[in-house]
């Protein structure tokens, strides 16, 4: 699909509490595959399974059967890693966005791709009271004291959060680079830090690419992700408000 016009999808993702972890909701861009950090081994394997045949739409049983044990042992290593969402994001860079007839016009890949990944880990929080600003604070004071860091502090609907961007160049050797020759390769990370309001919890957010020619793209679609972040049952909120409205009309 198109980078520019890319739609939020309607579900919610939330953390299943696994290791008394809160809950945690926000909605992410049609474009992103999460990779299956299932609880068991057995629901990893089913879940790259059917990963696999989302992520390659266009293949056959040929191109899924060897992908699957690849994702497989990919979301094995990361089974122990303490996130509790990760996906990949693959957006068109075709230049004529828009849609047909109320569908999203597709793209085959031949006319660009922008790649990224995106990753949700659910921390503790060493405090006795919680304080999202003062954690927030805490956060600044830390990631600013390192030159290479341009941290910054944002106010979401959730409550504060702060955001890093790192940007950092690696050379990358003749023997893997597409021209065969020694090249430079410019990578860009956004991580931003949303401590929670309901306890001594915060939520590390982390977009990657090297996708640095769409840059300002990734930058708002990881925007737009943030602004939907919520501590709550964002279902329940509607629900209640709509009770409230009615309420107060009668």
């Amino acid at each position: 699909m198109n980078l520019a016009s890319a739609n939020l999808a309607p579900t919610i993702y939330v953390d299943p509490a696994n290791g008394g972890l809160p809950p945690l909701w926000f909605v992410t861009p049609e474009g992103f595959f999460a990779l299956p950090l299932a609880a068991t081994p057995k629901e990893r394997v089913e879940g790259a399974s059917s990963f696999v045949r989302q992520l390659y739409s266009r293949g056959d049983d040929s191109i899924w059967e060897l992908a699957a044990p690849y994702y497989a042992a990919i979301v094995e290593l990361m089974a122990d890693s303490g996130l509790s969402y990760a996906a990949m994001g693959l957006f068109s860079t075709a230049e004529d966005g828009g849609t047909t007839d109320g569908e999203v016009t597709r793209y085959e890949p031949s006319a660009g791709v922008a790649q990224c990944a995106l990753t949700v880990a659910i921390t503790p929080t060493d405090q006795t009271v919680p304080d999202p600003d003062i954690v927030a604070q805490g956060v600044l004071a830390a990631l600013s004291s390192d030159p290479y860091n341009n941290a910054i502090w944002l106010d979401l609907p959730c409550g504060p959060a702060v955001s890093c961007i790192t940007l950092r160049e690696y050379t990358v050797s003749p023997d893997v680079s597409a021209s065969g020759e020694g090249t430079k390769l410019l990578t860009g990370q956004i991580q931003v830090h949303i401590p929670f309001s309901t306890g001594p919890f915060t939520a590390i957010f982390t977009l990657y690419t090297a996708s640095m020619d769409h840059w300002a793209e990734l930058y708002r679609l990881m925007s737009t992700v943030l602004q939907t972040v919520s501590f709550s049952d964002p279902v329940e909120e509607d629900a209640e408000k709509s009770l409230d409205s009615a309420s107060g009309e009668g």
